[in-house]
């Protein structure tokens, strides 16, 4: 009674995950009774009758095209999710709940009625694996169903597009629409690649939306050779913490103090880093301090092959194609004493968040939304979360925090809990941080006895193989992360012993810490317990931990004395870890809103520019502007010169100038942002409080120079129809300078380093005034 009442406040209160069911739990007895008649019905009937159906018939065409295809009748949990989705929400589903099903039902639904439907997956495994699985029911209902991944060549990208339904990662889509902005033919093989969006279905919504929005896809062209600069990076490696430099508590920024300039200064024999014209020595000894100080190998970054590889933080594998922006990418090659990697300009970028607000209909699926539903709401136009009740009920057993004061004692703690654990012949699945702690961890167990199968991004590679054996009986499994792995864990494993492992009490799943975000943890504990199965998980936390020391709750009393075996269980000590998992979350909502703010009228500005290339590709404004601009050169032309030729010609000249003129736009707002942050990182006693609002000063910089951009495009392409080279064979696009990129290649860039938030900044500035009273 008490739940039901609290669930109806929550509903009144309009909060995240309360959206009520009721009309959906209403449906499912007529989709019962419609699915007792389809019963006899041949297979090429079904899909006519899916298309004509409303949503209870289609659901019962989706039940009985499953249960043909695939042998799997999906429960009416599944159902409701599908419902869910078919609304334009999020459908929040447990671990081993069947989300993948559920989606494909949502998915098939839109293309029934004539809509097309891109799922956007967060890699190309999940892509693929999920589209070939899927297809049987797919085709059961008469719906076509592509993917596209990293591999896919421009033909087998038109392929997939042309399905009904397309399966692809978010930043493959992503990639495409940015190279379709600089298309130069409406149509044919040179032409756009991506129809236009109309219904996106996003699978581990959460990662999506809300993680992977903190960054932008990047479009570069005119790629060089890079280079790294060894001897700043020798300089600063000598630097040491405290003395030559500070950084702030979020672990996000580092400046030089008073005698690392001078110890810098003197290593570059005498300059003035701050007069001024040193301002470029200055930009890359910050870079090379942020490499050096707050980047680690084997936590952010992994070196493979010769390159660097970035960690995704949200999910703990190798992030393909991401890359930090090249002064910083080169200064932690600098730092590894790596070649340098290829560079060169931006041609475009979009975020995560742009990109799928494009979508008229966002909809899709998650074990973990309602904690970031607020954030939803705000970010995507008031999108919804609805939480969907599993099946079977849970009977995992989720054990409270094992709290330790040190990382040694938490370790020791971990394991002796793996060695119980194994005992007992249970399966054990653990979760760390990191890949070096992956690696620590699997280390430790060995020389206890205790042989473990790693997952991290160094063998991610694996992934299936290892996640498919974890189940087993007596397996031990060390992982970074399970957020996003799209595998379900099995009891039993391929052995099919799984009655045996139940009996012993399941899967037991292993924190060695708290995640940054709680969604994280959760989805850790969701790989034991799935669909009724017995399972139970405990996390193992130390106060030494990078979340508790990186976020302090700045009160000034310190932990009770630690119990035996380094064990704490003061009340204090709890809070502390809560407070650090609630700062953490906070400071990465900033950097969202961050990222929100500074691109928001970058995309208008976008629209513009959009606007008029689509009027300049498709249309006669190119001949029409030209021929205003330049009437004598117009009309001496046109008596040479073909109508469609000349048009072509002046299209041709108008796309590069007005492409030309954002991607210097774009590298001179990169510039600004970046100035900006430096000026706001003043050296002096205080060098962590911003002086400036950032973006107020970088909005009026963005417009005063916008304002000229198609204006100057114009007259830039004045010029050259005035004396570029157009015969009835059409323009020389060589002798006129208008070449573009040979070549172009995309990656995924983190967020400016330098960035600090209002917030950072007046968290800086009360732990600065506390040091001054104390």
């Amino acid at each position: 009674m008490a739940a039901n009442l609290r669930d109806r406040v929550r509903r009144l209160l309009q909060r995240p995950g309360t959206a009520n069911l009721s009309g959906y739990q209403r449906l499912l007895p007529a989709i019962k009774a419609a699915g007792d008649s389809l019963a006899g019905l041949p297979d090429e009937a079904l899909p006519e009758v899916a298309a004509a159906a409303d949503e209870a018939g289609f659901c019962a065409a989706g039940r009985e095209a499953a249960s043909r295809a695939l042998g799997q009748r999906p429960y009416d949990t599944q159902l409701l999710g599908a419902l869910v989705m078919m609304s334009g929400s999020i459908a929040e589903m447990e671990t081993g709940e069947g989300k993948t099903l559920a989606g494909a039902l949502a998915a098939a639904w839109y293309a029934t009625r004539g809509r097309r439907v891109h799922v956007m997956a967060v890699n190309d495994y999940l892509a693929q694996r999920d589209a070939e699985w899927m297809g049987p029911v797919y085709r059961a209902l008469g719906v076509s169903v592509g993917f596209l991944g990293q591999a896919s060549e421009p033909t087998q990208r038109r392929a997939a597009y042309a399905a009904q339904v397309t399966y692809a990662p978010v930043s493959e889509i992503g990639f495409d629409v940015l190279r379709d902005r600089l298309r130069t033919s409406p149509d044919g093989p040179d032409g756009r690649v991506v129809p236009e969006p109309d219904v996106v279905l996003i699978d581990e919504a959460d990662s999506v939306l809300i993680d992977e929005a903190r960054v932008p896809l990047v479009l570069a062209g005119a790629a060089e050779a890079g280079s790294t600069d060894l001897r700043i990076a020798g300089i600063v490696r000598k630097l040491r913490r405290g003395l030559h430099y500070e950084a702030d508590d979020e672990a996000r920024n580092v400046q030089l103090t008073d005698a690392g300039a001078r110890a810098a200064e003197a290593a570059l024999g005498g300059i003035d880093l701050y007069g001024g014209a040193e301002l470029d020595v200055l930009t890359r000894i910050n870079l090379a301090l942020h490499a050096q100080a707050l980047l680690r190998r084997d936590v952010d970054y992994i070196v493979r092959d010769g390159r660097i590889e970035l960690i995704s933080s949200s999910r703990g594998r190798v992030a393909q194609l991401q890359r930090w922006p090249d002064g910083l990418h080169a200064a932690v090659e600098a730092k590894e004493g790596l070649t340098g990697s290829e560079s060169g300009e931006v041609l475009d970028s979009i975020t995560v968040e742009s990109l799928v607000r494009r979508y008229p209909l966002v909809c899709g699926m998650t074990a973990t939304a309602v904690t970031v539903g607020d954030e939803l709401r705000e970010f995507y136009g008031g999108l919804e979360v609805a939480v969907i009740a599993p099946n079977r009920p849970s009977v995992r057993e989720d054990r409270p925090d094992q709290l330790y004061a040190t990382l040694a004692d938490k370790e020791r703690a971990v394991a002796a809990e793996v060695l119980a654990v194994h005992a007992t012949g249970r399966p054990v699945l653990i979760g760390t941080l990191d890949i070096a702690e992956s690696e620590r961890v699997a280390a430790r167990l060995a020389v206890d006895g205790l042989p473990a199968v790693v997952l991290n991004a160094k063998n991610d590679a694996e992934e299936a193989a290892i996640i498919s054996e974890a189940g087993t009986r007596g397996a031990i499994t060390v992982s970074t992360q399970m957020a996003g792995r799209g595998t379900d864990i099995r009891l039993g494993g391929r052995l099919g012993d799984g009655g045996l492992v139940a009996g012993l009490g399941g899967l037991h799943v292993v924190g060695t810490g708290r995640h940054w975000t709680e969604r994280i943890d959760h989805q850790l504990r969701g790989r034991a317990g799935r669909q009724g199965d017995p399972g139970s998980s405990v996390f193992f936390v130390s106060l030494q931990d990078d979340l508790v020391l990186s976020h302090p709750m700045g009160d000034g009393a310190g932990a009770a004395e630690p119990g035996p075996g380094g064990r704490v269980d003061d009340t204090r000590s709890r809070r502390a870890v809560r407070h650090a998992q609630r700062a953490a979350e906070s400071a990465n909502l900033e950097i969202h809103r961050n990222t929100f703010r500074y691109s928001t009228l970058i995309e208008e500005q976008r629209r513009v520019v959009l606007e008029h290339r689509e009027q300049v590709l498709c249309g006669e404004a190119a001949i029409t502007d030209l021929a205003r601009r330049c009437p004598d050169r117009y009309r001496e032309l046109a008596a040479e010169v073909a109508p469609g030729v000349l048009e072509e010609s002046a299209r041709q000249i108008v796309l590069y100038h007005l492409d030309r003129g954002w991607t210097e736009h774009l590298a001179v707002l990169a510039e600004i942002r970046e100035g900006i942050h430096l000026r706001g990182l003043g050296h002096g006693p205080n060098p962590f409080i911003m002086t400036l609002d950032p973006l107020s000063e970088f909005h009026a910089e963005a417009v005063k120079r916008f304002r000229r951009l198609l204006e100057e495009a114009g007259e830039h392409s004045a010029a050259t129809f005035e004396t570029a080279e157009i015969t009835t064979a059409g323009i020389d696009l060589d002798g006129a300078d208008l070449n573009r990129p040979t070549a172009t290649w995309t990656y995924v860039v983190q967020d400016n380093p330098f960035g600090i938030s209002a917030v950072t900044a007046g968290r800086r500035l009360r732990h600065l005034l506390h040091d001054a009273s104390g």
